[in-house]
């Protein structure tokens, strides 16, 4: 019994299936951004706040990767500092973001928590 080969992207077998990817990726894009697009504006801050914390996290990794770790314990501060800002602001975002039966929760309380445990 013959095997099949597979094809991967962009092969001659199936050219047309490289196209059929891209539009269901850019269906999915569209869809993410018309969902998005309703989602209030500072909720979109806030998620903004978490993309910040990440880069930082990733060009401190990055840099420790590049040119080494010798003060190791100011890199571990430094990336486990953005790491949990980053933590603490996507919990914070969850309460902000009660789309489901859950009753909205007070914003002033919810900010004065987050501001507590960022310090």
């Amino acid at each position: 019994e013959r095997v099949k080969s597979v094809a991967c992207f962009g092969t001659q077998k199936n050219p047309t299936a490289g196209f059929r990817m891209l539009k269901d990726l850019s269906d999915i894009v569209g869809v993410f951004h018309q969902g998005y697009s309703k989602t209030p504006k500072i909720v979109k801050i806030v998620d903004c706040f978490v993309v910040f914390a990440i880069t930082v996290a990733v060009l401190q990794y990055a840099y420790m990767c590049m040119f080494g770790s010798f003060p190791y314990n100011a890199f571990l501060g430094g990336f486990f500092c953005s790491t949990g800002f980053a933590v603490l602001t996507v919990c914070f975002r969850m309460q902000l973001d009660t789309k489901g039966d859950s009753k909205p929760a007070n914003l002033e309380k919810v900010f004065a928590d987050y501001c507590a445990a960022c310090v």
